[in-house]
């Protein structure tokens, strides 16, 4: 399961590490878009702004799992990278014990306040009920998600990006067929939504399980490596906790977006709900950055190869920046037609648009504020990450959509802008700080 990063064409192994990643991410970003896409088909704007808001939800928490688990995948990189096997088994064995204690919590957090989140989110009237529904079905399968995104993390950490690919890519062809299944045949609604997604997750689990077994040794599975050790446990969350907080802040900055726009009535509200959507599937790329940073960066820097970290960086920069401007220039272009992929509602496509046209270009800057995020993890220095993404939502992101709406009421182009602007400040901060932390490695 192994893969040496640490050797080789730097572009090559980042082109071999992230292509998996992406299609993973892709695949796994399907599921959101599976649902409102088959939602969208047999229910009305109600059912599609219950599963928008209660996916969105989700995905906060979903993508704060990733971040915890980004301390795995470090901590397990520097040891493939120093070839350290005794402590790459405990890095495998505390992640597996951590992460089961943080799902079992968090699943009974989360159903003892369901609630209290659908009425935080000002979800309209018209879809309270149903996304109550989604997010009860959603929250049991909390573990079946953190299993997922251990397991990935694992491999990820081993240079291994794409055995989890296969995985989520069964899971997604299982999402899919059990959404027609739920959604179409026995008209289950939000429900059915939920129920597909959290089903075909569980399916994902399995087959990791099995190949996992099948891969190892049963020397990984003893049971002093699950054993909680006080300096490895340390170490992953140290590393994790930061980036769960850091995408926790960026998370709920666009939670409260979704909330003043669901404060502007249903139209809005399912305009930035599916927009959401198509911004999370085009993010894969910034997305795989991140973590292709991350895995690399951290296995040269446990082989003591700086340089070829720095490198990692550079090149990854390179393509968020080249892509996110493809896609910005694009998106002027075709952001209605990409709205009536789910939906036929005119508002809502007109009033999507234009949030989506000034949005987009979030994408460009969040790539390269991701890149260095990745370095810094892969430093052991993740507070960094933290600091700079709080900053930017608490003085720019947050407000300025705020003031974009209370400014604009017509359109929803200002508020895609005021949230791009957080990422553009995130980016400055992050040169800065690059400079600083380098300077003791020159």
């Amino acid at each position: 399961m192994q893969t040496d990063l640490t050797h080789g064409s730097v572009l090559k192994n980042i082109a071999l590490f992230s292509l998996p990643y992406f299609l993973s991410y892709f695949l796994q970003t399907l599921y959101g878009l599976a649902d409102l896409f088959i939602i969208g088909q047999f229910d009305g704007v109600d059912s599609i702004t219950a599963v928008s808001i209660g996916s969105q939800i989700m995905h906060m928490i979903t993508v704060m799992i990733v971040g915890l688990s980004m301390g795995a995948t470090v901590c397990i990189a520097q040891a493939v990278g120093a070839k350290d096997n005794e402590k790459l088994k405990y890095c495998i064995g505390n992640t597996v014990t951590v992460f089961f204690l943080v799902s079992v919590v968090l699943t009974l957090i989360l159903l003892c306040f369901t609630d209290t989140i659908v009425s935080l989110v000002k979800t309209p009237f018209e879809a309270v009920a149903g996304t109550k529904e989604y997010l009860v079905v959603c929250f049991i399968g909390i573990p079946l998600i953190t299993a997922y995104n251990i397991v990935s993390s694992i491999l990820r950490g081993m240079g291994d990006s794409k055995s989890p690919m296969y995985f989520i890519a069964i899971a997604c062809v299982a999402n899919i067929i059990l959404d027609y299944v739920f959604i179409g045949y026995f008209k289950l609604g939000s429900i059915g939504a939920a129920l597909g997604t959290t089903l075909a997750q569980g399916i994902s689990v399995i087959c990791a399980l099995v190949y996992i077994k099948s891969q190892s040794s049963k020397e990984l599975f003893k049971f002093e490596y699950f054993k909680l050790k006080a300096n490895i446990s340390k170490r992953l969350l140290r590393i994790g906790i930061p980036i769960c907080v850091q995408d926790g802040f960026i998370q709920t900055a666009f939670m409260i977006i979704t909330v003043i726009a669901n404060m502007r009535g249903l139209t809005d509200a399912a305009s930035v709900g599916i927009v959401e959507k198509i911004i999370s599937f085009i993010f894969l790329v910034p997305s795989s950055m991140l973590s292709t940073v991350s895995a690399m960066g951290a296995q040269n820097i446990g082989a003591g190869k700086f340089d070829r970290a720095k490198l990692t960086l550079r090149y990854a920069i390179y393509i968020a920046v080249s892509f996110g401007i493809f896609v910005g220039l694009l998106f002027q272009v075709i952001s209605e037609n990409a709205l009536e992929l789910f939906t036929d509602d005119h508002d809502v496509i007109v009033s999507g648009g234009k949030y989506l046209q000034g949005y987009i270009w979030d994408c460009m800057f969040a790539g390269i504020s991701f890149s260095f995020s990745g370095f810094f993890c892969a430093l052991g220095k993740s507070e960094i990450s933290f600091m700079h993404n709080l900053i930017a939502t608490v003085t720019l992101r947050v407000p300025g959509a705020y003031v974009a709406s209370v400014l604009f009421p017509a359109t929803l182009l200002p508020m895609g802008l005021a949230t791009a602007s957080g990422s553009l400040l995130s980016a400055i901060i992050c040169v800065i700080a690059y400079k600083v932390v380098t300077k003791s490695f020159s």
